[in-house]
């Protein structure tokens, strides 16, 4: 933990390991594979472990940063460290901004659920209310939060786990009781082949998968409020490989096995819901709705609390007001996760009022902040191994794989990404789109970043004396 930060060692071990195997599971692995096999058919499977692969990788570097120094800032402390104040100044104001939209996003998908089973409260209504019990939630204290995020977490883990054993039970024909006359491994070739786009497809699969991954460094975050910072770092780094091929490969695989590709129920009810239904499960949709609304909670939960410590680590290092680095009794940083929902809120109201103008912008605006992110800790990385190396060697517990040229393969891979996503021009939230105004806002932030850091140095002594505050240890 950071020394004197006012945080509290709340997660326990228990809880950092729910948080690092939920934080890959996102509700976009249920809601948004349909539109990525309808797009690259079986191959959609390439797409999933080309991004799954960047992730792994993105990951392995940021352990062996937060192994070493394990702190609430994370990647963006240690960009601050690597690359200088304005890299960590700018990455964690985006990523905070890309979290508060996704609070606005993922109360709006939750309030819809359950609007359709309780009609009589209106749906802005709902996101209301989910929005306030996990604020509650939040404040109450650090280990309320990991409590709540175990059990969201355990569900969607048991649900996915249970479709992967059902599913493949179904597809060798195991399965008792099930109309299982589609399934076959054979739906993977037989329908147009594994490619029936062509190759080109697992690029376009790219971009409508990547965003579903975004999470991941979300243990890294928490590791500062447990009980072994290092242990609980290692562990979630090391275990992302399995927890990535299982959740994600196993799932995707099952179901376009299940089904063919081309199903138009896949597109129609969501790929889940599809797959469920072909083997004649009753009340499929509303399964499948129960464990999205987990998802959705999870993600809320996870929202909130990494936008709040990622403005604490701001405010502790005097790039956002003071008053977020405050904590209560408890060690909650009240003031950041209190201004952290209040964007939220006035986010989910640009939806209802503004969907497809200032929410859109919002939207679009923190779509790529994600690759950005990435880009940053590859780059932060190359840095940071040389500063552990100097100055202690003996905290390099995690090491990146084939330094430094796999870090190097990385960086130029997500920026292949993001140069693909520019000739994506399609409709209004076209990856062109998403790329422009995320770059438009990055770099808002960073002539910020800039402009502050040349006023802090314009008010430095002239005899050279660094202040503590701006002292940061490996």
């Amino acid at each position: 933990m950071t020394p004197g930060s006012g945080l509290q060692a709340g997660l326990k071990n228990r809880h950092l390991s729910m948080i690092a195997i939920g934080g890959v599971i996102g509700a976009g692995l249920f809601v948004g594979s349909s539109s990525g096999i309808a797009t690259a058919g079986p191959g959609i499977l390439l797409s999933y472990a080309l991004v799954g692969t960047l992730v792994v990788l993105v990951m392995r570097m940021l352990g062996e940063m937060s192994a070493a120094n394990p702190t609430s800032g994370s990647f963006s402390a240690h960009a601050d460290r690597a690359l200088g104040r304005w890299a960590g100044f700018s990455i964690g104001w985006l990523y905070w901004f890309f979290w508060v939209v996704v609070l606005a996003v993922e109360a709006t998908a939750g309030a819809k659920i359950l609007a359709g089973w309780i009609p009589a409260v209106p749906q802005w209504g709902w996101a209301l209310i989910v929005m306030i019990v996990l604020t509650a939630t939040n404040l109450v204290s650090v280990g309320s939060y990991g409590e709540f995020e175990f059990w969201f977490a355990g569900i969607k883990v048991v649900a996915i786990a249970a479709f992967i054993v059902i599913g493949g039970l179904a597809v060798f024909g195991v399965l008792p009781g099930a109309h299982s006359d589609k399934a076959g491994l054979g739906n993977l070739t037989d329908h147009g082949g594994f490619l029936p786009h062509g190759p080109g497809a697992i690029l376009t699969g790219v971009l409508l998968v990547v965003f579903s991954f975004m999470g991941s460094e979300i243990a890294t975050l928490a590791a500062g409020e447990s009980e072994d910072p290092q242990k609980a770092v290692t562990k979630s780094t090391n275990s992302i490989i399995w927890r990535i091929g299982v959740f994600y490969l196993g799932s995707i695989l099952v179901v376009v096995s299940l089904l063919p590709w081309n199903d138009p129920s896949i597109e129609k009810q969501g790929s889940y819901v599809a797959a469920l239904d072909s083997l004649g499960i009753a009340h499929a949709g509303q399964i499948m709705n129960f464990i999205v609304l987990t998802s959705v909670l999870s993600c809320l939960n996870s929202g909130l609390y990494t936008a709040s410590r990622m403005a604490f680590s701001l405010g502790e290092r005097g790039d956002a007001p003071k008053a977020f680095s405050r904590t209560t009794s408890r060690g909650v940083p009240m003031t950041a996760i209190v201004a952290s929902v209040v964007f939220g809120f006035v986010a989910v109201f640009f939806n209802y009022k503004y969907p497809d103008t200032i929410f859109n912008f919002l939207v679009n605006s923190s779509g790529a902040v994600a690759l950005f992110v990435w880009l940053v800790i590859c780059f932060s990385q190359l840095r940071m191994r040389k500063i552990i190396q100097a100055e202690a060697p003996e905290k390099l517990v995690v090491k990146m794989w084939l330094y430094p040229y796999l870090t190097w393969a990385t960086a130029a891979l997500i920026v292949f990404v993001l140069g693909y996503m520019l000739t994506d021009t399609e409709g209004p939230n076209s990856g062109r789109t998403t790329v422009l105004l995320s770059l438009l806002v990055a770099a808002v932030v960073i002539v910020v970043a800039v402009v502050k850091e040349k006023l802090v140095a314009d008010r430095r002594p002239v005899d050279g004396v660094e202040a503590e505050s701006d002292k940061v240890s490996v």
